[in-house]
């Protein structure tokens, strides 16, 4: 095996590894565009791993590693420079040889793998977000960046395609971020703006402390509005990718969304349940995927904006 096709299959096994609900959507990909996927999945994993104090490797004896504050910033800035080397053609990393082969082969602008480092040391700082331009731009940096690489390796038409993948970007992201309020919440890490927090009158401790009251459900169905909004701005991208990519596009998108409508029909309830979606449900996912990549409507129920 040569040292290229090495590397895609520790970054395949890297990806396979982290149970993401992304990974089996890669199938629906040719091969050498799911193996770019696993690269650069592998790489971003890579990167939010050391920002959450834990390691998912392919080597077993590393798996849940942690890592204090100051050997996490370290570990960025080793981590940036060796993606300086392997940019170079210089490897010390094996999982990059097959990004640096990714980014060469589908024109990804590297300035977004930098800005994923640059977002997870914002992280580092702890210091919250105190405005939402001020959490958009993280989310730019963390997710949206994301969804403008992996277009680069679906396929597009026309520069609309990444600016609605940056919106998409921000409403998987916001997702994420109701879906681990309380957990992140615990690790001394409020993402919701600290101005929301206050015009609802709830405080940061309140949601440490896991408290559930009709404040708070303003507040959560305040976030989950806007982060409908995005994903109501994304909807349109299927017409600016390429076949394949609206496929897994369509799958991506409806397994977010879906996370989304479970955290806005618990309303707030159910606290210390991680929402996620059952075994049939990413199935049906993955069918609508491939027998209906695009395009969605939505509706105009009372529960809600959503994907039919």
């Amino acid at each position: 095996m040569t040292d290229l096709a090495h590397s895609y299959a520790l970054c395949q096994r890297y990806a396979r590894d982290s149970q993401s609900n992304f990974y089996y959507c890669f199938y629906l990909l040719p091969r050498p565009k799911r193996l770019a996927m696993c690269a650069l999945y592998a790489f971003m994993r890579r990167v939010d791993d050391i920002g959450d104090q834990t390691q998912v490797a392919p080597n077993a004896a590393l798996n849940g590693s942690t890592f204090s504050g100051d050997d996490r910033a370290a570990r960025l800035a080793a981590l940036r420079a060796s993606l300086d080397r392997a940019l170079a053609r210089r490897f010390d990393d094996p999982l990059f040889v097959a990004l640096a082969d990714t980014v060469q082969r589908f024109s990804i602008p590297t300035e977004y793998l930098y800005a994923v480092i640059d977002g997870v040391e914002m992280d580092l700082a702890g210091q919250g977000f105190e405005t939402f331009a001020d959490l958009k731009q993280y989310c730019h940096r963390v997710a949206s960046v994301v969804g403008q690489a992996c277009v680069h390796i679906w396929g597009f038409t026309g520069p609309q395609a990444i600016e609605l993948a940056a919106q998409c970007g921000l409403a998987f992201q916001l997702t994420n971020i109701l879906r681990d309020l309380r957990e992140d919440a615990a690790r001394e890490r409020v993402y919701l703006p600290l101005v929301d927090l206050r015009r609802f009158g709830y405080t940061a401790d309140e949601l440490r402390r896991g408290v559930v009251d009709d404040r708070f459900r303003a507040l959560l169905r305040f976030e989950v509005e806007r982060a409908e909004g995005f994903y109501r701005a994304a909807a349109g991208l299927p017409e600016y990718l390429h076949a394949d990519g609206r496929r897994i596009y369509s799958a991506m998108f409806r397994t977010y969304h879906r996370l989304l409508e479970k955290i806005r029909r618990l309303d707030g309830g159910a606290p210390g349940i991680r929402v996620r979606l059952a075994g049939w449900e990413k199935l049906r996912t993955a069918a609508e995927a491939i027998f209906m990549p695009m395009p969605w409507r939505y509706s105009t129920a009372s529960s809600g904006t959503s994907v039919s």
